[in-house]
């Protein structure tokens, strides 16, 4: 794009601050920005900035939705029974080496105030292993039970990825083989201000954010890195977020039921705590699975209770989800639509890192369900499989979620008849077990030192 050319694009959209700031600029800074705005699709952002001021608001009436169809969590013998049989299900696909992860983390952890990307802050209870390490460590033991190879593909934002790829390289991986963990960043677009104008971050830089976790089922189609896989002879992704340290990767039954069913996505649901709580909804609207925004919910809907004094909407999202491989091909083969949705933040931009309230538009991957033909839905408990850290302090924050993996692994224990206060932090390696009954085979015959802390690998 010629400077002329792209003096018009910007009067014709009304980015004239930026006009000024270009005359400003000398012949090679002036270079350097042309450069740096040329892939920006000022029609796009144009589009999403009259639709944000439009104030659309999709707001839900009870006349269109319904509760969901949910493979309940195995209260019953026949439940137990049949998740016993999708677990059969799912550990041959692990055996057979069908199954890969993509891990979702984008996030800076600004909101933790920490100076690192969210995957290196440390979680666990004891020993303070970081998010990657103690997701690495549950893969490499995985890939170990069943005698085969799980890539794990990270999509990072691309202010993190050399970062994130020193780190593992500095761990050497973490045991796992480097052909097997696959690094790639996200596709960005710019922030506006609240009158629809780019920012200038610098002479020659505006400033853009990661589009959204959507973007990952395209990046990996673009990028190759999907029909690699699928020449390896994988078939199916485990898709995770990077602020869940509970997370049950690739589990065996959740990947079965999502062979029996025939879906083409799957996603692990969460009973919401309260009918406030912010968390996606898993719905049928029209007849149709879909997850909405808690926001599209009036109150008047979301706190209506069934008989038994239930919420009728329960279903949170718990971002756990499994992609047949042969979907992503055929979403991406049709012509990526997932729509965009804006939200408006608080960053530090501007001038000295002021705080400003910015318009960003990202695109989430549960947008996937509407061109399902199929998807499979499986009930889970919070205390064993869903503690998010989003929040520096309170609810939601480091402390809540070593908490409740200390409470875990305590529950563990006291399944293998070893009852420990509630006041002694507990870890349990992935390498030692990955689940309740494998901590019981292994806790057999052995002496357990009961200290001010307890971690057994």
């Amino acid at each position: 794009m010629e400077e002329r050319e792209l003096l018009g694009v910007l009067e014709k959209y009304n980015q004239n601050h930026l006009i000024e700031h270009l005359l400003k600029l000398s012949e090679s800074e002036k270079s350097i920005f042309i450069r740096n705005l040329k892939n920006v699709d000022f029609r796009l952002l144009n589009s999403l900035y009259s639709e944000f001021k439009l104030g659309k608001k999709i707001e839900l009436s009870l006349s269109e939705i319904e509760p969901p169809d949910i493979i309940p969590y195995p209260r019953t013998e026949e439940e137990k029974r049949r998740e016993n049989e999708a677990k059969i299900v799912g550990e041959s696909l692990l055996k057979e080496r069908k199954v890969a992860c993509l891990l979702v983390a984008g996030g800076q952890a600004t909101r933790l105030g920490s100076p690192y990307p969210k995957g290196l802050f440390p979680i666990t209870p004891v020993k303070g292993k970081t998010f990657f390490q103690l997701f690495s460590e549950k893969i490499l033991a995985l890939s170990r039970k069943y005698s085969t190879e799980i890539p794990l593909l990270i999509m990072t934002n691309p202010e993190t990825k050399e970062q994130i790829e020193e780190f593992f390289e500095r761990h050497h991986f973490f045991g796992m083989r480097r052909e097997n963990v696959i690094i790639f960043d996200q596709e960005v677009l710019p922030v506006l201000d609240m009158d629809g104008k780019l920012i200038i971050k610098n002479r020659t830089e505006i400033f853009l954010s990661p589009n959204g976790h959507g973007n990952s089922i395209k990046r990996i189609y673009d990028l190759g890195i999907l029909e690699a896989l699928f020449e390896r002879g994988y078939r199916y992704l485990f898709y995770f977020q990077v602020d869940n340290p509970l997370v049950r990767i690739a589990d065996p039954a959740f990947l079965g039921y999502h062979i029996l069913s025939g879906a083409d996505v799957s996603l692990k649901i969460v009973r919401k705590e309260r009918e406030d709580e912010k968390i996606g909804l898993y719905l049928k609207i029209s007849g149709r699975p879909a997850i909405v925004e808690y926001s599209d919910l009036s109150m008047d809907i979301a706190s209506i209770r069934d008989r038994d004094g239930n919420l009728l909407f329960w279903a949170g999202n718990a971002a756990m989800h499994v992609f047949s491989i042969d979907f992503i091909k055929r979403l991406n083969l049709q012509g990526f639509t997932l729509p965009y949705h804006s939200a408006i933040k608080n960053a530090y931009l501007g001038k000295d890192g002021e705080e400003l309230k910015v318009i960003k538009f990202e695109t989430f991957v549960f947008d996937s369900l509407r061109w399902t033909e199929r998807v499979c839905a499986v009930e889970i408990l919070r205390e064993e499989e869903f503690s998010p850290v989003k929040n520096r302090e309170g609810p939601s924050s480091p402390d809540t979620a070593r908490r409740d993996m200390s409470n875990l692994f305590r529950k563990w224990l006291a399944l293998c008849g070893i009852d420990l206060p509630k006041d002694i932090r507990c870890e349990i390696s992935p390498f030692f077990a990955l689940d309740a009954t494998e901590c019981r085979e292994k806790i057999k015959g052995r002496r357990i030192e009961i200290g001010d802390e307890i971690y057994l690998e």
